[in-house]
């Protein structure tokens, strides 16, 4: 397995070069880059995330492969929702919130339809019910 920060490194590079547009695993996918706060360190990390649209927001989802632990952006966005996010060559300040429920449960079926693999990897989560966060730009 490629360590996971040169592998982010090089998709954020690639992101850069080709307004928003990127090869590999995310090639044909909606991608935005997250600038996020850690929760404990008040560092800051930007991750290469597949999204989905829904009106105005962009929806994330805490998949992590399908591992049956939560992804540190996830984490770092519920301690602090106040982040930005680049979508193609335009930069937005964003709210993160968390979405419970039968919302979640909707939105989350849908990209599963649409993405397969996410339908994988909420069975090989385990007990955890992979997070779905709405991104809503700011102002």
């Amino acid at each position: 397995m490629p360590d996971m920060n040169d592998f982010n490194t090089q998709i954020i590079e690639e992101f850069h070069a080709n307004n928003g547009v990127v090869g590999g695993p995310f090639e044909g996918a909606t991608l935005l880059l997250l600038h996020h706060t850690g929760a404990k360190s008040g560092k800051s990390y930007t991750t290469p995330l597949m999204y989905r649209g829904d009106g105005d927001r962009y929806l994330i989802f805490a998949s992590k492969g399908g591992a049956t632990t939560n992804p540190d952006w996830y984490h770092n966005v519920k301690a602090h929702p106040e982040v930005s996010i680049e979508v193609g060559s335009d930069t937005l300040s964003a709210v993160a919130d968390e979405l419970t429920g039968e919302e979640r449960d909707g939105l989350f079926a849908a990209q599963a339809q649409e993405r397969p693999q996410f339908a994988d990897y909420e069975k090989t989560a385990g007990e955890r019910k992979i997070p779905v966060v709405a991104l809503t730009p700011a102002g």
